[in-house]
């Protein structure tokens, strides 16, 4: 098995704006000694760890960090900056870089991704051979869309399934009705897979597999068995129930499909995408 989807930090720093003391359970460090023993229980043996603060510096922390299961690392560059392309040539030299993730749900305008003036950036890392990790909500679902016809060379992971607002119902703002034609639209850009993680963090509290079911069928019937990317979000996940809770919750979900199919998700796929074979368990 492997997390696709992970972070560490450590708060002194002062990198990470959005980790507030109101998200108590979460606000405190994280590092690999919290999370080996979970990889250990659950019989999972490398990880991705993707960044969680908007600075270069929190990349070069994640290089740095000790942990032999870190097989892939999705870091951070400034989009916005003047040298943007070179930057992410650079990153991509750098150790076990797989990819890049601007911390898009952050940023005011929704219509960020599609300022002409990161066109070349988009194509700096579909050259660079990087992921485009899209940590998008259901208000940018459509012009992820725009950037995908833009960029048919670029390969996207869209984070948590594009955050379905589960909380909010069947006809809530960014619910199911709302949400998920969008998601099959994406679906249809063959250089775009979807990351079955974050699910618990949208819905209510104590949220059962039952609730998540139709937002997991969803993606099933959409990306299939191929293009989906099992992930934990840990620490984020610890906001709903932990690392356990979503594993079982996960295997609930994707209990129906054989095997193989199974395997696909929970491992091959995100080697595959994030190009994890050819560097080893290491």
């Amino acid at each position: 098995m492997l997390d696709s989807h992970h972070h560490f930090w450590q708060l002194d720093r002062g990198w990470y704006h959005w980790l507030t003391p109101q998200l108590a359970a979460i606000h405190r460090d994280f590092m690999p000694a919290d999370l080996a023993p979970l990889l250990q229980a659950h019989g999972i043996t490398g990880t991705v760890l993707v960044q969680a603060a908007d600075c270069a510096e929190e990349t070069v922390f994640m290089q740095r960090v000790d942990a032999e299961f870190v097989r892939g690392i999705v870091g951070w560059v400034d989009f916005d900056a003047a040298d943007a392309p070179a930057r992410v040539h650079a990153l991509a030299a750098g150790q076990k870089i797989a990819g890049v993730r601007p911390m898009i749900q952050d940023i005011a305008d929704p219509g960020w991704m599609l300022r002409p003036v990161l066109a070349p950036v988009f194509r700096a890392v579909a050259e660079a051979q990087l992921v485009f990790d899209a940590l998008v909500k259901p208000p940018h679902l459509d012009n992820l869309h725009r950037l995908l016809e833009r960029h048919p060379d670029l390969r996207v992971v869209i984070d948590h399934g594009g955050k379905p607002c589960i909380r909010a119902g069947v006809d809530g703002v960014g619910g199911l009705r709302e949400w998920a034609p969008k998601m099959r639209r994406l679906a249809g850009h063959p250089q775009a897979v979807g990351k079955f993680s974050g699910l618990l963090t949208e819905a209510k509290p104590g949220a059962t597999a039952a609730d998540l079911q139709p937002y997991a069928d969803v993606l099933l019937e959409t990306f299939g068995a191929g293009r989906l990317l099992w992930g934990s979000d840990w620490p984020v996940v610890c906001l709903a129930g932990g690392y356990g809770h979503w594993v079982k919750i996960s295997r609930q979900l994707l209990s129906a499909l054989p095997a193989a199919e199974q395997e696909k998700i929970w491992k091959e796929n995100a080697e595959r995408v994030y190009n994890l074979v050819t560097q080893g368990e290491g």
